[in-house]
Order: structure tokens, then C-alpha cells, then sequence
């Protein structure tokens, strides 16, 4: 497995945690669990991120997407 295909996975992951903490922020009526729920999903939303500008990264620098010559 190369390194973009495992940021490939990492940012469909760290997609999928969003989504859950969202559905539990909106699920819940605990205030303060939608607080945490809340703080959680902000978090995840700045991992995607981070995550997504390395995937792009390496998908632009990565010497084999480069052609020959």
C-alpha cells in the first residue's frame, strides 16, 4: 500500500468520525454532551483538513504521477 492510498483511507475515516460525532450532536439532549459532541466534531473537521492538504501533497509531489521524460 503506498502512502497516498493510506491518506486516501485515513481521510475517508476521519470523514466517517465527523459524520458520527454530527449525528450524536444532533441525536442527543444532554447539553452537555452536544458540547462535547460538538467540540469533537470541530476537531475532526480541522483533521479532514490537515489530512486532505497532505493527501494533496503527495498526490501532486508523489514521482510516479509524473510523466517520464
Amino acid at each position: 500500500m503506498t502512502v497516498q492510498a493510506d491518506l486516501e483511507k485515513a481521510v475517508a475515516a476521519a470523514q466517517s468520525a465527523l459524520g458520527t460525532y454530527e449525528t450524536f450532536a444532533c441525536s442527543t439532549l444532554d447539553e452537555t454532551a452536544k458540547q462535547m459532541f460538538n467540540e469533537l466534531s470541530t476537531d475532526m473537521e480541522r483533521h479532514v483538513a490537515l489530512l486532505r492538504g497532505r493527501l494533496a501533497y503527495v498526490t501532486q509531489n508523489n514521482t510516479m504521477n509524473k510523466p517520464l521524460g
